[in-house]
């Protein structure tokens, strides 16, 4: 299987610029999701891989072979998109066929693989019926049936289970993993789910305004977002941001920390913090060396946490919290931020990993007292 490398590409609609200057690779054999709101150009850059749109200028690369003149149908390329498309008046099985019949296959062969599909996709029992029959989640089954089966060198998804109900789409999830594992098809998956492509992908794309801000693996892009919208858009909630409130005793004062903090990148109003909800420590009130906090709001969030928003000072704060942890609207709590997992920014940019090496000022008996409050 090929891998995909695109070389300055770029798409102009007019005076808009949909996707603008995009260098990247995606390697062979892995599932990469381009990610992003809507509007980011995420579609069009999928759109010119398939060879569905003409690039402005730039090239696309499959393997040691330049596609980007070549249309769709002569790029080995299978595509899934939003809404299954297929013929209505075949049968299940029948639209799979029909989708090797430019294949060089013997009977045996095209057989063998009809019937690893619907497997995989656990559609034996549908096999005889009309596609007009279906509900649209095992529609959409069959369309990714259809592109798989011609084991193409590439597929590329285009949120295909954007328009299924919740139960369909962990089902077509719970496929999509088993044929990759199977097939190790080079793939392309657009999506607007952060959920989805954190559990899908070997690298994720985050897309912004025609630009791609960061690609790397799910995790890495989660803990060290290059960017304050990668911090902002991953996440439910994204990440607390903060400014420094002064610069005092050599260091930068932030409301979350009972002592200025030594910044090798020095202060100033363009510095922004920013942690996650689910990283900022919640304990009883008036625990010593830690920060005091207000609770003003409590709910309930997905897997049963509680989500509190707090005030600290002038800043307001999320943090995610096991159900046992008190606290209720109007409640004063402590908080503890770990600089372990504290990001900062400057102008939008996260700075260099040197920076995350940053010593609090505190006393050593400050020191202690907060470690002793932790339970370290």
């Amino acid at each position: 299987m090929p891998d995909i490398r695109l070389a300055s590409l770029t798409r102009r609609f007019g005076d808009l610029t949909a996707v603008n200057d995009v260098t990247m690779t995606f390697p062979e054999g892995t599932v990469t999701c381009l990610l992003g709101p809507s509007g980011c150009g995420k579609t069009t850059l999928m759109r010119m891989i398939a060879g569905l749109e003409a690039p402005s200028s730039g090239r696309v690369i499959f393997g040691n072979r330049e596609v980007t003149r070549l249309p769709a149908r002569r790029r080995d390329v299978g595509m899934v998109f939003q809404y299954p498309v297929m013929y209505r008046t075949c049968s299940v099985q029948g639209n799979i066929e029909l989708a090797l019949r430019g294949e060089r296959l013997s009977e045996t062969d095209r057989r063998r693989r009809i019937e690893d599909v619907l497997e995989i996709l656990q559609l034996g029992e549908y096999r005889d019926r009309q596609i007009g029959d279906l509900d649209i989640g095992t529609r959409q089954k069959v369309a990714v049936g259809r592109a798989i089966a011609r084991s193409c060198n590439v597929i590329l998804f285009d949120e295909p289970t954007t328009n299924v109900d919740v139960h369909a789409k962990l089902q077509l999830i719970r496929a999509f993993k088993q044929f990759r594992l199977r097939f190790r098809q080079t793939i392309v998956y657009v999506t607007h789910d952060q959920t989805e492509a954190m559990t899908l992908a070997d690298q994720i794309a985050l897309m912004r305004d025609g630009v791609i801000s960061q690609c790397s693996p799910p995790r890495q892009l989660y803990e060290q977002p290059n960017t304050e919208f990668g911090g902002w858009f991953l996440g439910n909630p994204g990440m607390n941001f903060l400014s420094p409130r002064t610069e005092r005793d050599g260091g930068v004062l932030f409301d979350i920390f009972p002592h200025p903090i030594v910044s090798p990148s020095g202060g100033g109003t363009d510095l922004r913090l920013g942690i996650r909800p689910e990283y900022i420590r919640v304990l009883p009130p008036a625990a010593p060396g830690l920060v005091q906090a207000r609770v003003l709001r409590r709910c309930i969030t997905i897997g049963g946490q509680s989500l509190l928003t707090l005030a600290v000072g002038d800043a307001r704060l999320k943090a995610k919290v096991a159900p046992e942890v008190a606290g209720r609207a109007g409640d004063q709590v402590s908080i503890d931020c770990p600089l372990e997992h504290v990001v900062f920014f400057r102008a939008g940019a996260r700075l260099p990993d040197a920076a995350r090496a940053l010593m609090p000022t505190e006393p050593v008996q400050a020191q202690n007292l907060r470690r002793a409050a932790l339970g370290l």
